[in-house]
């Protein structure tokens, strides 16, 4: 394996759950960090926690930008500006920060600046939420700008691969529409749907099942973040916004006219799109079922379970639970790959579980 480029030290500038994760990572690579934050307590917890020391002055090889949306332009200028350094960062919007970059600073500091996103996060905030292992596994788009110095996106690919991340080389432009279709544009329908139960009657609210959380689980993220996310990537956003306006319109027309043929074929778009969201390990996706099991809701009882199927020799893919209202007892779906799927209704049911049907 050849020798990574990136040797350090990094400056980590922002030191809340994207940041202190980066850091944290770095230090399990045995790199030097350097943390920065307007919020000193911040800089502090991740001290705390071993994600490095604060930023001394020392002369940084790379300087990863953390900060919120709002400010990511400014933040990364002010780092190209202030040495000589390599400068990414990690903000969900790039098309936006690279031309307010590219207007406050000289061809030869741009050519440092190599956007990235990785694709990973939390409903937590700050460092305390914080992980060496939040990345692992994880797309992390690497967005060079056509002036970007080459060695510049080799050592940002090196720092993805320091995160344990899959690196994936996108245009500013092109990593902000596919944002827009697959992260944005989902945030704002669960964020509608999610509103209309805002002032539902209770006993309407009593029936809610799996599907309402599953659709609206994402809305609760915090708004003043994603305000400024939808602002930053609205050029991508208002095609998107459109298309789906549109389809909407077509829709309300089905149902008042009970198009069932119509509505029907429209539904089964739908269908298409989710099997056309990459499988497992990004491979073709393969035909998946829910096995419903009754679970006492006392501890030990899910890894009680977990063990009796892993034990039959059966790959858990995926699990949903629901909670019954009226009893401590959980409803608990647990998705395998079809063909395994009544054989493990079977052997759980010998084991004394309840299976639904």
């Amino acid at each position: 394996m050849p020798a990574r480029a990136l040797t350090g030290p990094v400056r980590v500038i922002g030191a809340g759950l994207l940041g202190t994760s980066v850091a944290l990572a770095c230090r399990r690579a045995g790199l030097e960090v350097l943390l920065v934050d307007v919020a000193s307590e911040h800089v502090r917890t991740a001290t705390g926690l071993g994600a490095g020391r604060a930023d001394d002055g020392t002369a940084a090889q790379l300087v990863v930008v953390a900060v919120p949306p709002d400010h990511l332009g400014a933040a990364i200028a002010g780092a190209l500006v202030d040495g000589d350094a390599i400068v990414t960062d990690v903000g969900s919007i790039k098309s936006q920060p690279l031309v307010e970059v590219r207007d406050v600073v000289p061809p030869d500091a741009l050519a440092r600046y190599v956007g990235g996103h990785p694709m990973a996060g939390s409903e937590r905030s700050g460092p305390l939420a914080a992980s060496a292992t939040l990345f692992e596994g994880r797309p992390w788009a690497i967005t060079p700008h056509d002036t970007a110095d080459p060695a510049a996106v080799a050592l940002v690919r090196d720092l993805v691969d320091v995160c344990g991340a899959v690196a994936l080389e996108y245009a500013p432009d092109e990593h902000d529409l596919a944002v827009a279709r697959v992260s944005h544009l989902p945030h704002l329908m669960s964020s509608l749907v999610a509103g209309r139960l805002a002032q539902a009657p209770v006993e309407h609210l009593a029936l809610s099942g799996q599907g309402v959380r599953d659709v609206t689980r994402i809305a609760g993220s915090d708004p003043s973040l994603w305000k400024q996310i939808i602002a930053g990537n609205a050029t991508a956003l208002l095609g998107l916004l459109d298309e789906v306006a549109a389809r909407l319109a077509d829709l309300r027309g089905l149902v008042e006219a009970a198009d069932s043929d119509a509505l029907a074929e429209l539904l089964a778009e739908g269908v298409a799109g989710t099997r056309a969201i990459p499988g497992k390990h990004g491979g073709p996706v393969r035909p998946m079922t829910g096995v419903y099991v009754a679970v006492p809701d006392r501890p030990g009882e899910l890894a009680r379970l977990f063990a009796d199927a892993g034990e039959g020799g059966f790959n858990i893919e995926d699990m949903h639970m629901d909670h019954d209202p009226g009893r401590e007892v959980g409803l608990l779906e647990i998705v395998v790959a079809t063909e395994q799927a009544d054989a493990l209704a079977e052997s759980l049911a010998e084991r004394g579980w309840v299976v639904h049907p």
